[in-house]
């Protein structure tokens, strides 16, 4: 595989994903008896499946990596380096953070290690899938879901050639389809658990096998557009009858449904002509600069939220969102500049 092309509207991708997931925490966290406000608060139940669209953008962004160096000497350990360059400073900052200082702020006991202990190993989804003791950030769950498919997914990608990595994302996608029912079945959540949600990662990978068969050209834009609308339809009826997200066995299919909208609109966003106004607001300067900073704003969001809620509110909710924006994108962008990106320059010594 040659030299992978740069998706730049793909930053707009990640932006929407994470002010999905970032409107939704907001809104979550308030109620207030006011018909506008329940409005905004029932319309940011969508932002939920921003995580979803950031697993199949991750699991395409991921495994087009792989399989461009999958001929490299050090397929592995410039992988894993690169990947832990990426993820662990500011994670691992934040759990100091989260555990050291935030207590204090909030007049709140500190968190004993023991409840600590399932977000330092990454399994903090396990805990939250089957009620054990763990305590610390909840939206860090989806971190520890792409940890666990960085574990396994690139010795697939190098041990099997394209057709058994396809093979290979049947099965996964149908492995995440049983693991929902059977974890509904027992009564516990199917949200959070791995392999409960490899069916979004494993779509995302499926597409970049479609890329090496050349099926994202412009001619088949249609196509996608089209499959996406049909898609849509029995999405927005099950999310509207049923509500968000759930402990029911209409999970088991919505997730499934909310995965295959995402895949068909990355399919109909990447296939799209360069000129299309779409592809001009993605390729916005807003948009670009929040897909930049978007791990940071994913990572310091709520905290950023309750501090204004709780501690500095304005008495209007409004003006709180406002300002609860502002200042994720402030601290996110503190970060990026003055942190992680000190840290992303040694990657380039990690270069395949």
């Amino acid at each position: 595989m040659g030299k992978l092309k740069y998706y730049k509207e793909l930053d707009g991708v990640r932006a929407i994903a994470v002010l999905m997931v970032m409107f939704f925490h907001f809104f979550q966290h308030l109620s207030i008896k006011d018909n506008l406000f329940q409005f905004f608060k029932y319309i940011s139940l969508f932002g939920q499946t921003g995580v979803s669209l950031f697993f199949v953008l991750s699991g395409f962004l991921i495994t087009r990596i792989l399989l461009s160096n999958k001929n490299s000497e050090k397929y592995f350990s410039h992988f894993y380096i690169r990947r832990a360059l990426r993820i662990f400073p500011l994670y691992y900052l934040y759990l100091l953070f989260f555990y050291l200082l935030l207590p204090p702020l909030f007049n709140l006991p500190f968190t004993p290690f023991s409840a600590q202990f399932y977000y330092w190993i990454y399994i903090q989804n396990i805990s939250l899938t089957f009620n054990l003791n763990g305590s610390g950030p909840e939206h860090f769950w989806s971190l520890a879901v792409e940890e666990h498919f960085y574990l396994f997914w690139p010795i697939i990608i190098y041990c099997f050639n394209n057709k058994n990595i396809l093979r290979s994302i049947g099965l996964l996608i149908i492995i995440a389809f049983g693991v929902r029912i059977l974890l509904t079945y027992m009564h516990f959540n199917s949200f959070y658990f791995t392999f409960s949600r490899m069916d979004e990662l494993s779509l995302g990978a499926l597409m970049a096998l479609m890329e090496l068969k050349n099926m994202f050209k412009t001619s088949n834009n249609r196509v996608y557009l089209i499959s996406l609308l049909l898609a849509i339809f029995p999405t927005l009826y099950l999310w509207l009858a049923f509500g968000g997200f759930s402990y029911s066995y209409i999970q088991v299919i919505k997730i499934s449904l909310i995965s295959i909208v995402y895949f068909l609109f990355l399919g109909y966003i990447i296939s799209k002509n360069d000129r299309s106004g779409f592809k001009k607001i993605l390729l916005s300067p807003f948009m670009s600069y929040t897909g930049k900073i978007s791990f940071g704003l994913y990572v310091y969001h709520p905290t950023c939220f309750l501090i204004i809620i709780y501690k500095l509110s304005s008495g209007n909710y409004l003006l709180d969102f406002l300002i609860s924006f502002a200042s994720a994108y402030l601290i996110a962008s503190i970060s990026y500049f003055f942190f992680e990106s000190k840290i992303l320059k040694l990657k380039e010594k990690f270069s395949n």
